[in-house]
Order: C-alpha cells, then sequence, then structure tokens
C-alpha cells in the first residue's frame, strides 16, 4: 500500500480528517504564538513546527518575522493513533525534527492531558520546501496500568557512532531514553530506561541516594499524572559534552504556570547526566537555566537548542506578562562559561 501523503493531500489509509473550516491565509507576526517550538534549517529557511491542530506549521528567512502557514503539517490524522490513544482527536502536541541521512524525520505526541496512555508518530519525508510526507506509523506507545511513564515530548539525538536515540517523557518516572534503528523505530527488544527525574517516587535503583517522599505535593493540573514534575526533555551537544534540557514544573496554565528549564551534562548521549554540583539527573539532580523574571514572562519551557550560523540559539514558549499569559515564542542567545556551562540572557 502507497502511504506517502502529499502535505494537502488525504492519506492513501485509513485516516480522519480535520474538520472542514472556511479557507484560511497566511500571515506574518513577530510574535508568534506557540507551545513546544522545534525549529529546522533548509535552503535559507527556517521551519518553525508547535503544538496544534495537526501541528502548526511557520517559516521565516531571519528568525525575526515569521508567515504562519494556513494549514497544518497534517491535515489528516492517521486512523492508529485514535486506536492506540482513546480520547485523542486532533490536537497534537510537542513535534521535533532532524535531518539524518538525507531525511527530515518528524516525531509528535499523541495524547490526552494528564493521562499516560499516549503515542509518539513519525512522519518523514526529503524536503522541507515541497514535503511528500511519509507516515511512518507509531515509534511507541505507552499504556495506563502497565508502564510507569509517559510516550510524549519526543527527541531525537545522534551519538558519535551515528546511532540514534529517542528521548521523551512527562511525569511517572520522568524522562526516558531508548535506542533506534535505522527507520527511526524502537530495536526490538529494546526497552526504555530513566535518565532523569525530581525525586524517588517507587524506584528501588535510587532509594539511597534520592529520599522517598512519603507526602508529595499533589498535581495540581491532572489526578493521574502524579508529582514528578519533569518533562521535554531536548539533548544538544557542544564541545564534547551532551548537555540534557528538561522542563521542571507545571505548564499551559497561562499566568498561574511556573514551567522552568534545567540542565544537566554528560560525556555521551546515554549518561549519566549531573548537574552543576556533580548530581545525577536521574535522582533529582538539574542547573536552573531559564525561568520566567515576571517582567517578560511568568514561566518559560518546553525548549529546543540549535546551532545556526555562528551562534548556539535557545528556543521556548514562554507565558507573556503584557500579553496576559499568552503564550508566545522565546528566542536567545546562548552563552557558555569558561568550564563549559550554558547560561543565557533574559
Amino acid at each position: 500500500m502507497n502511504r506517502i501523503k502529499l502535505l494537502i493531500v488525504v492519506l492513501m489509509v485509513s485516516t480522519t480528517t480535520l474538520a472542514q473550516r472556511p479557507p484560511l491565509q497566511p500571515f506574518v507576526t513577530d510574535t508568534p504564538f506557540v507551545h513546544d517550538p522545534v525549529v529546522a534549517f533548509e535552503d535559507g529557511t527556517y521551519h518553525l513546527f508547535v503544538t496544534g491542530m495537526g501541528i502548526q506549521h511557520m517559516t521565516s528567512a531571519d528568525l525575526k518575522t515569521w508567515t504562519v502557514k494556513p494549514e497544518p503539517l497534517m491535515t489528516v490524522i492517521p486512523q492508529w493513533t485514535h486506536d492506540s490513544v482513546p480520547g485523542f482527536m486532533h490536537h497534537v502536541w510537542a513535534p521535533d525534527i532532524i535531518r539524518w541521512h538525507n531525511r527530515w524525520w518528524l516525531a509528535y505526541s499523541c495524547s490526552t492531558f494528564g493521562r499516560n496512555g499516549s503515542a509518539i508518530g513519525l512522519l518523514s519525508t526529503r524536503s522541507l520546501a515541497h514535503p511528500l510526507w511519509n507516515d511512518e506509523g507509531c515509534i511507541v506507545t505507552s499504556r495506563e496500568g502497565r508502564d510507569n511513564w509517559n510516550a510524549i515530548d519526543p527527541n531525537f539525538v545522534i551519538d558519535d557512532n551515528d546511532q540514534p536515540w529517542l528521548v521523551y517523557g512527562s511525569f511517572w518516572d520522568g524522562i526516558q531514553m531508548v535506542r533506534l534503528d535505522t527507520t527511526m523505530h524502537v530495536v526490538k527488544g529494546e526497552k526504555p530506561r530513566t535518565i532523569a527525574r525530581r525525586y524517588n517516587l517507587n524506584s528501588q535503583e535510587s532509594k539511597d541516594t534520592l529520599p522517598m517522599n512519603p507526602n508529595p505535593p499533589k498535581n495540581p493540573t491532572s489526578d493521574f499524572a502524579g508529582p514528578n514534575a519533569i518533562e521535554a526533555p531536548f539533548i544538544f551537544k557542544h564541545d564534547g559534552w551532551c548537555y540534557l534540557f528538561v522542563s521542571w514544573d507545571y505548564c499551559c496554565q497561562g499566568s498561574k504556570s511556573n514551567y522552568r528549564v534545567a540542565v544537566g551534562r554528560s560525556r555521551t548521549v546515554e549518561g549519566p547526566y549531573l548537574d552543576r554540583n556533580g548530581k545525577d539527573m536521574r535522582y533529582g539532580g538539574g542547573t536552573l537555566f531559564f525561568e520566567g523574571d515576571k517582567v517578560n514572562y511568568d514561566a518559560a519551557g518546553h525548549c529546543s537548542i540549535y546551532h545556526f550560523g555562528d551562534d548556539d540559539l535557545f528556543f521556548c514558549h514562554g507565558y507573556s506578562v503584557p500579553l496576559q499569559g499568552s503564550s508566545i515564542l522565546v528566542q536567545r542567545t546562548v552563552i557558555w562559561t569558561a568550564d563549559g556551562w550554558p547560561t543565557i540572557t533574559y
């Protein structure tokens, strides 16, 4: 069966089409309203992909003004997503994109808020300018009652041996890592392992290092996710180090959000990742990197980082103080300290 689809053509598999709506027109803005931004660069154009109905797509020539595309990246949603994730419809979360072996690979999250019955799907294409998106199916799923982790917030990273890995996760037992094969699916027989958490909930592995918390704080946003408030991993390689960025605390509450970004580093993609004080992120470590200043942003998180031109650029979404908590694109230049730690200006 031919599973290739044009960006605006129906998949040649069983799918569900987005609801009919009036024709949309592209528009240009210097203040994109976004959640969970990731960026790709091809032939002089920057492509911004963010959470939205079918994944929102924007382009820019200068990283200053953005043209918002009138149609989502996915004008149809594969039927397998609805079969795998009860309650999931069209609101696709937290994409990630990477160029590897002459192909763009884009992962996306299918879930419902506060639950870990979730799936990470995969698309691929040769070109972003004129994409023929391949539906590559599912990379990984999590099941309520079966898995103590959540299959959302994917991030691809390639190690020094050209081996692809998937980093992902939210709440439950924290950030997961698993090895991928050449099709960007999980290597047969591989099981994910935890590489970062806030504190110990039930893991025997960490009981001597990270004390149990018998009275953890209540999660204010979900009765199911638990209080291990860590998600949105992104690994960035710089000067022989791998830096694991994560988001702590709670997003998606406008001005009441308290999202913030923390970081640790390792000499290898597989970890362990230690913070600036040498504490392992598996056992609660992490050095605060970026948070709301209560002047520009009440909170900020879910980041991505890239080397573009001569700079390392940090992107995330921030809950704007002047815009009453609306979530907008944040972009900053990363400055590296003499001992190799990232810093950022507000």
